[in-house]
């Protein structure tokens, strides 16, 4: 054991726990690698479309289809769009989905488990076996099905919105467990006593004391579930079932790869959108990887 290391150690006794995870985090190479990447993707989508010279939905049909040029650096669609701005919008409207889809799902996991946990008994048998039988529906399947009952008959801005809340929905299960295991073991520890033993709420007690010590496991599931939504909405999207033009999205830009003549002579229409998608899961599961064994106490790194 060199003595950088020891130093490292020893740093880690006089400082706090979010401190030592950032250390531990540093460490990964990959993860840092992902954290840049991801960084990058953001701050493309957030300023790209500013500086673009073309609007959204703007067209023009004397240049449609045209490859890479000076002025569009990703070509154009079959509507004579702009290629690279439409890739940055679909990308703010891709990740906004993600964002918010996984914060339903941690809301209710939170609520969820954070009760079954705490109270335990017959109000965890009754919440716990409800999540078993929710859990057990195809997640893709159901997904679809009610994309298609709920998203029919909307405006391609409103159906984003029931996508995200259809994802997030059916999305919390799994946190949910993963809360109550925790809170399981947290409620017979000494502070939870003295809590007790001083009459604060139940309430209180569950999110001013046991919750906030689940947040480093909170964090690392929706990292993970942002890069599943993100594929979630792609794959919906692709199939017709997502959200829907004129409202873009890297799911529906690269349903486009479903012409056997664009997906042989029009590479510049599905490339982009399919590695842009590639790109941000990766470098969001990298994250995320990066964070599991920052957390875990068992890790070596």
């Amino acid at each position: 054991m060199n003595r950088e290391y020891i130093n490292v150690q020893n740093s880690e006794k006089s400082i706090g726990p979010w401190m030592m995870i950032w250390i531990k985090f540093s460490r990964n190479k990959l993860s840092l690698a992902g954290l840049f990447i991801f960084s990058l993707i953001i701050l493309a989508i957030a300023l790209g479309p500013v500086f673009s010279p073309y609007g959204r939905d703007y067209m023009n049909y004397k240049i449609a289809n045209t490859p890479p040029t000076a002025l569009n650096w990703l070509g154009t669609d079959g509507l004579g769009r702009d290629y690279l701005t439409r890739l940055l919008y679909g990308g703010r409207v891709s990740i906004q989905v993600g964002f918010l889809a996984t914060s339903i799902s941690v809301f209710i996991g939170i609520i969820v488990g954070g009760t079954a946990g705490f109270y335990g008994g017959k109000v965890d048998s009754f919440l716990m076996r409800g999540t078993e039988i929710f859990s057990s529906f195809p997640f893709l399947p159901f997904a679809i099905t009610l994309s298609a009952i709920f998203g029919g008959r909307v405006s391609p801005a409103l159906r984003m919105y029931i996508i995200m809340s259809i994802i997030g929905v059916l999305g919390w299960t799994g946190l949910a467990r993963m809360i109550r295991g925790q809170i399981l073991s947290l409620r017979e520890q000494e502070f939870m006593l003295a809590a007790k033993a001083i009459g604060i709420s139940n309430r209180k007690q569950i999110f001013k004391h046991l919750i906030p010590n689940t947040f480093a496991y909170i964090i690392v599931n929706a990292t993970l579930g942002i890069a599943g939504a993100i594929l979630t909405e792609s794959g919906l999207s692709f199939l017709g079932l997502g959200v829907v033009e004129p409202v873009p999205t890297w799911g529906n830009m690269i349903q486009a790869a479903q012409n056997p003549y664009i997906l042989s002579y029009r590479a510049w229409i599905w490339i982009p959108p399919g590695l842009a998608i590639f790109l941000t899961v990766m470098s969001i599961n990298l994250v995320g990887d990066g964070l599991r064994d920052a957390i875990d106490p068992k890790s070596d790194n």
